[in-house]
């Protein structure tokens, strides 16, 4: 089965493929491509060895994606499980509703300030090592909350959470991305990744898959459910906090250290280390001995070998402790994690669509959680726990039914009207019926039982709103810079969280001086008249701004052998 690749497509605004990727594109005359038994070409490319996380068997993955998932629920639920206990917390450190409400933003700066640290540590000594460590700093963390006497104390302690937990995000995703296969059928969808390089449609595995046989068109959904952990965290914790606190406020993060423990038990037991040299091993050792007509985006040549012959340590034959830079591959500087998140702002169609969907959409989030204490006061931490069961309920509907899917099977269905040729900014029509539902479907804080009933089914449509919104933005800046997944997630989560973090500082005034009904009224406003147009004109202009800033200098470790 011989085929040649056509060239390359051009889509105004993207930049044309270099020499060597024109070289690429054509095949090898008289070599068979690589398919697997049902005729699916696999992505990235597999090797022969046994410690190729691609290679290991589903209940390992499974076993390892429970772990990543866990940490990341618990990334936002340490923030908002408090809630429920602000009123107890105000009486026991004697402060006012203000500074109660900066105990969720001290962590949120945590979770924002921790990627920066931990990104090029992962990138070095590995994925594993990293998890151990801020597992370990968030469980000690939490009990330090649990038994600080002094509101300091406290808040020292809540920082802490944060920066612990934060390696969720970037490390979490990159753990998964390491492990995840994604195929690629026969299909003209499916080939439009081989033939049309370029920042807006090649790109590593999916950033999240519950199988080996996803596929790549599929990304927004696993984005989606990358997302659902973060959001779920963030909407439960109140609800298992309201009910803890009939025990004690200390037990809220009791439990909570409960929960770190528990996982720091399992990552002892279970946790392999999934940074894989691949652009190395895939010049020593592919899974087949012929070479291959399926475009591959890793660095380096292709050659046939031995899983023994290779002298590199890797996966799981590193010591249980990796205290040194992971073998066969280049490594980032401690700091390069830092100075790549200050280069991510120079790709404007990255920094723009994240920093539209923080400041002016995602914070009003965080606004309607911290301040349901305040406005539902007349009711028991429980029963405002079970307020958030629409929230839930609406983040839960968007995933299942709306969110992931619906994005991916537009983008399939626009691709396939653009010559097969799939672009990024196909993922952001989803936006705009999202950024609707958030702003014109919740009604909050009403004065009557009835009116309250009503608001907290109307919470359902506006949590949906979140979900969609959180994974269209993820998804896309993924789409825009998929060999630099790790500095665009660590972009998004920094700034997701600092917004987080400035939220509970200037919301409680904004409630004294213009009350409940105008503050949200306004915050509702601003969520469609300022993100819509702002991410519209990103949808328009994106592959212009894409091909005005090139590609970044830097690419994630796995595919860096210079």
């Amino acid at each position: 089965m011989n085929e040649k690749i056509l060239a390359t497509p051009i889509i105004p605004g993207t930049a044309a493929p270099s020499t060597l990727d024109k070289e690429k594109l054509e095949t090898t005359e008289g070599l068979e491509p690589i398919v697997t038994k049902n005729g699916i070409r696999l992505f990235p490319q597999p090797t022969n060895d046994p410690l190729d996380p691609l290679n290991w068997s589903r209940w390992r993955k499974f076993l390892i994606l429970g772990m990543v998932m866990w940490m990341y629920f618990l990334f936002t639920y340490v923030t908002t499980t408090t809630v429920p206990s602000f009123p107890d917390l105000q009486e026991f450190y004697g402060i006012s509703y203000s500074q109660v409400n900066w105990t969720v933003a001290i962590p949120a700066l945590g979770l924002a300030v921790g990627p920066l640290f931990w990104s090029s540590f992962a990138d070095m000594f590995g994925r594993r090592i990293v998890f151990l460590i801020g597992t370990v700093v968030a469980l000690v963390a939490t009990i330090g909350a649990a038994e600080a006497k002094s509101y300091d104390g406290y808040m020292a302690a809540r920082f802490f959470q944060g920066f612990g937990v934060s390696p969720a995000a970037t490390v979490g995703l990159a753990i998964i991305n390491e492990y995840v296969r994604s195929d690629e059928s026969t299909h003209p969808f499916h080939r439009c990744r081989a033939s049309c390089p370029g920042p807006a449609f090649t790109g590593p595995a999916d950033i999240l898959s519950l199988d080996s046989l996803f596929f790549e068109h599929e990304r927004g959904q696993k984005v989606g459910l990358w997302v659902l952990a973060l959001d779920m965290g963030l909407l439960v914790g109140p609800l298992i906090g309201g009910f803890i606190n009939l025990v004690g406020p200390a037990w809220i993060q009791w439990l909570t250290a409960i929960f770190f423990g528990a996982l720091l038990l399992v990552e002892l037991a279970f946790l392999t280390e999934t940074l894989y040299p691949r652009s190395r091993m895939l010049m020593n050792m592919p899974r087949v001995a012929n070479r291959s007509s399926t475009i591959e985006i890793e660095k380096g040549g292709r050659a046939t070998g031995n899983p023994a012959e290779v002298a590199v340590r890797r996966t799981a034959n590193l010591p249980f402790l990796q205290l040194r830079p992971v073998p066969g591959m280049r490594h980032p500087k401690p700091w390069d994690s830092l100075v790549r998140f200050v280069w991510t702002f120079k790709f404007l169609a990255v920094s723009l669509s994240v920093f539209i969907y923080c400041y002016a959409w995602y914070w009003w989030m965080l606004s309607v959680i911290t301040f349901i204490p305040a406005a539902y006061g007349q009711y028991s931490p429980q029963i405002q726990g079970l307020l958030f069961l629409g929230l839930i309920l609406g983040t839960l509907f968007a995933e299942v039914f709306c969110s992931g899917w619906l994005s991916d099977l537009i983008v399939m269905k626009l691709a396939l009207k653009n010559s097969g040729v799939r672009v990024a900014e196909m993922r952001l029509w989803l936006a705009y019926p999202a950024a609707l539902l958030s702003a014109g479907a919740y009604r909050p804080f009403p004065s009557s039982a009835a009116a309250a009933d009503t608001a907290a089914k109307s919470a359902l449509f506006f949590a949906a709103g979140i979900q969609i919104g959180n994974t269209v933005i993820a998804a896309y800046i993924v789409d825009c810079y998929p060999l630099q997944s790790m500095s665009v997630i660590t972009f998004y989560s920094v700034l997701l969280n600092f917004s987080a973090f400035a939220n509970p500082f200037y919301i409680a005034p904004w409630v004294e001086d213009v009350g409940f009904t105008w503050t949200f009224a306004t915050q509702g406003i601003i969520t469609f008249f300022v993100s819509v147009p702002a991410l519209a004109l990103v949808h328009w202009f994106g592959p212009t701004l894409r091909a005005k800033t090139g590609q970044p200098h830097w690419v994630n470790p796995e595919y860096d052998l210079s």
